[in-house]
């Protein structure tokens, strides 16, 4: 039998029911029309999926986390820090740190180690991570030479090369833009810069800018740079050049640029002294 009541009633609850439906999905699309703010860093957003621009806008922060992974994943690949003489590894610190305090990039924590590999190499990469061989101590003939080669690789961490050619490399494999995009991805990458992809030209014009002018703030005698580098021309095992490759007048560049008298009118510099060199790295 037909109830006014019954029908009143059932219809009031279906429109209640109605209008909670409506009053749930308008929240749902304001919800979704009106983003949260994120408390991910760029460095956590990368692995979730942000796309390979977002490299170019990391933080210092999130540079050094970069370069930290890089840095476990060099050593579980082989790297070997020197650990014979403690001395050795304060007095390169010592080095790097007094580079570092003048560079473009004064606020990074770097980390400067010594490898012990005999042959003549250095690299770098992204978050101030430096890494100087026993054969490239060995080869300079005083600390200015050294601290030459430093600077330089002060040089490419300032200018960001590494994480330039992460994003462009990312791009070219197609890792980027994609979901499922890893830290284990852009790790291996850094590793692989570092360690076997030579630099470009327009990388080592920089970082040798770079690290002139950051040799010379520093108080060091800018021919260091340049005679080291005419060592490593005239030097059949140097690996340094395969990773930096030389487009032929790069002492010709640093000539032009010690010329230019900035810091060789300004009295006396730092590490010339060959004898003292040569006692501070004796015990390797």
């Amino acid at each position: 039998m037909f109830s006014p009541l019954t029908y009143l009633a059932r219809h009031s609850f279906l429109r209640r029911g109605l209008y909670g439906l409506l009053a749930t999905l308008m929240s749902v699309s304001i919800g979704l029309a009106t983003p949260a703010a994120s408390q991910a860093s760029i460095f956590d957003l990368i692995f979730q999926g942000i796309r390979y621009v977002q490299l170019g806008n990391l933080s210092d922060q999130d540079e050094v986390n970069l370069g930290t992974q890089i840095d476990r994943q060099l050593k579980a690949q082989g790297v070997r820090v020197y650990n014979r003489n403690s001395g050795i590894n304060a007095y390169i610190n010592d080095i790097g740190q007094r580079l570092a305090a003048t560079s473009d990039r004064p606020n990074l924590p770097y980390t400067f180690q010594v490898v012990d590999d005999d042959s003549v190499n250095a690299f770098a990469t992204a978050g101030g991570f430096v890494y100087i061989q026993t054969g490239l101590i060995k080869a300079a003939a005083n600390e200015s030479e050294l601290a030459g080669v430093m600077a330089h690789e002060i040089g490419h961490i300032t200018g960001r090369h590494a994480i330039n050619q992460m994003r462009q490399d990312a791009l070219t494999s197609g890792i980027t833009g994609a979901l499922e995009v890893r830290q284990d991805d852009l790790v291996n990458l850094g590793v692989q810069l570092a360690l076997q992809l030579p630099n470009s030209r327009e990388a080592e014009y920089d970082a040798d800018r770079r690290g002139f002018q950051n040799l010379g703030r520093a108080g060091y005698d800018t021919n260091g740079f340049i005679t080291f580098m005419q060592k490593l021309e005239g030097g059949a095992t140097a690996e340094f050049l395969s990773t930096h490759p030389n487009p032929g007048n790069r002492v010709s560049n640093l000539q032009a640029m010690n010329s230019a008298g900035t810091y060789t009118n300004t009295g006396p510099r730092a590490g010339t002294d060959a004898s003292a060199y040569r006692n501070r790295i004796s015990g390797l």
